[in-house]
């Protein structure tokens, strides 16, 4: 079963790397990288302290423990559990995989902590946020973007980026949750606070 899984996520990644031009690929490997997207986050920053103020705090320490959890798990602990070798890195589909740039941090794919960490942001901030801004929904389609920069590029497969954006999602969950429940349990006296979130 799993070979059989492994085997479909190969030939979907041929498909969806196999769109490429010499237009897209200096772009694409812009994209896949932190910088340029900077000032998107200083403009969350930005609303997350327009809104909450003075209790900023807890929403920053939730966006940390998301980044946190999905980077850790995702490049900490899958992928050298699994030893998934990337697109790449696959001595199978040499000559067939479309490359630019480099090929990853590692040998190792599964799980893409782009995927993760960007999946994280954007549920985090729909969980803090979204109540005010709802259009920071449209977040999940930036991920999703970002994320296929990855598989553009040669370095992760559509079973990376998806289990990748599991564990991003999950992460932010688990940080928005801990977060509440450490601020529920010293704010629990004042009912105002504990419904700020």
């Amino acid at each position: 079963m799993m070979e059989k899984i492994g085997q479909l996520d190969q030939e979907l990644f041929l498909f969806l790397n196999s769109f490429h031009s010499d237009f897209l690929d200096p772009i694409m490997f812009t994209m896949t990288k932190t910088w340029p997207w900077i000032p998107m986050y200083v403009f969350f920053t930005y609303l997350i302290m327009a809104h909450y103020k003075k209790e900023s705090w807890w929403v920053f320490m939730a966006v940390g423990l998301t980044i946190l959890f999905a980077d850790q798990t995702a490049s900490g602990l899958m992928k050298p559990y699994f030893e998934r070798l990337r697109p790449c890195h696959e001595p199978l589909l040499e000559g067939m995989v479309h490359n630019y740039g480099y090929c990853g941090g590692g040998k190792f794919g599964l799980a893409s902590s782009h995927a993760a960490n960007s999946f994280g942001v954007a549920t985090i901030m729909s969980l803090t946020l979204a109540f005010k801004y709802p259009w920071l929904k449209w977040l999940f389609a930036w991920a999703a973007v970002f994320s296929y920069t990855r598989i553009y590029l040669g370095v992760h497969y559509p079973g990376d980026i998806l289990v990748g954006a599991l564990v991003g999602i999950l992460s932010a969950m688990a940080g928005y949750f801990i977060m509440k429940k450490v601020r529920d349990k010293i704010y629990r006296s004042n009912i105002s606070d504990k419904n700020l979130f």
